[in-house]
């Protein structure tokens, strides 16, 4: 997961694009100006270059200001942008793509792709409808049903907003509506998630659902308000309404805080704080603390326990029922 959430902070441009003044150098088979438009227009095998960005496309334009400078290119007819940096190589495909020369923006609009290539693998995907990056201040954002892949892992959410530093560091990632990050064996769920690269801390909020698979096969399934992972730490803390199932274990409580084995630094000592219980067939436990261990399989409850076992004494024998001193 930190690989992922650190390596997707590289697409598109490096913070140095277009952010200092550059050459542009446009190549076309015709150029025309339109007084009335205030554009420069240019058709066939167009080929635009600022820096290490090279942009090519069957057509584009770019409008005049005011002051008759330059303002904004636009290139259309799915226009193929790329970078190259020693090994590595940034593309951006899309129907339509603008560069503000004034804002220094990039705009990416419809059926927009961005890929990172570490020689001629392709280290991260970036699907969405519109893709726009801010060349000064190192932000991201995607929007309409956006998809990142980075090896086994996945993401799914509205909008992504990634922000990086000067030298394009990651230092927040969020995803908006409808969020979902899986792996191989593990899929999360929220409205929002959020990563900040200060804390090394993912934060999940709203109706969030964590399905964890476990070495042996059992599934984990956790559901609270909010959960956190501390990648530093390597704990796990959910809060607001937490429900945990673990094979016939079923628990409630107001906050948990997941430690991992000492062992194999996996999840498995989950500790239960405010009132909480647990359930096992029949039997339910009630406690102050609980704390409920996955491997070996075990519970401990303490603070003002109390056991409910259900359904006890529920034949019939005549006219009473339940259980009597036969008095």
């Amino acid at each position: 997961m930190k690989k992922f959430l650190i390596v997707i902070a590289i697409v598109l441009f490096s913070a140095g694009v277009i952010a200092q003044a550059s050459d542009l150098v446009i190549e076309s088979k015709t150029q025309t100006f339109s007084e009335e438009d205030n554009k420069i227009k240019f058709k066939d095998d167009v080929e635009v270059s600022i820096d290490d960005l090279k942009v090519v496309g069957d057509s584009a334009d770019i409008n005049m200001n005011e002051e008759q400078k330059l303002d904004t290119a636009t290139f259309y007819d799915k226009p193929y942008a790329y970078e190259v940096k020693k090994n590595k190589k940034r593309e951006v495909k899309a129907n339509i793509l603008k560069v503000s020369l004034i804002t220094k923006i990039v705009r990416a609009e419809g059926d927009t792709q961005s890929v990172v290539f570490d020689g001629k693998v392709p280290v991260v995907v970036i699907n969405s409808d519109v893709q726009e990056y801010d060349t000064k201040t190192g932000v991201m954002t995607a929007t309409g049903a956006v998809t990142i892949k980075y090896k086994e892992i996945e993401s799914f959410s509205n909008k992504a907003i990634i922000k990086t530093d000067k030298n394009g560091d990651l230092k927040d990632l969020e995803l908006i509506g409808n969020a979902r990050v899986k792996d191989k064996t593990n899929e999360s769920f929220a409205d929002n998630f959020y990563y900040s690269d200060a804390t090394k801390v993912l934060t999940a909020r709203g109706n969030t659902t964590t399905n964890a698979q476990m070495e042996d096969g059992q599934k984990l399934i956790l559901k609270s308000n909010i959960q956190e992972y501390s990648q530093d730490k390597n704990i796990y803390s959910a809060s607001g309404n937490v429900q945990v199932w673990y094979q016939d274990y079923y628990a409630v409580g107001p906050k948990i805080t997941v430690y991992p084995d000492k062992t194999t630094n996996k999840p498995n000592d989950i500790y239960f704080t405010g009132r909480s219980s647990i359930t096992q067939g029949v039997r339910t436990i009630y406690a102050d603390k609980i704390k409920m261990m996955l491997k070996p399989k075990d519970f401990h409850a303490e603070g003002n326990t109390r056991t409910v076992i259900r359904n006890i004494g529920s034949g019939d024998s005549g006219n009473d029922s339940g259980m009597t001193l036969g008095l």
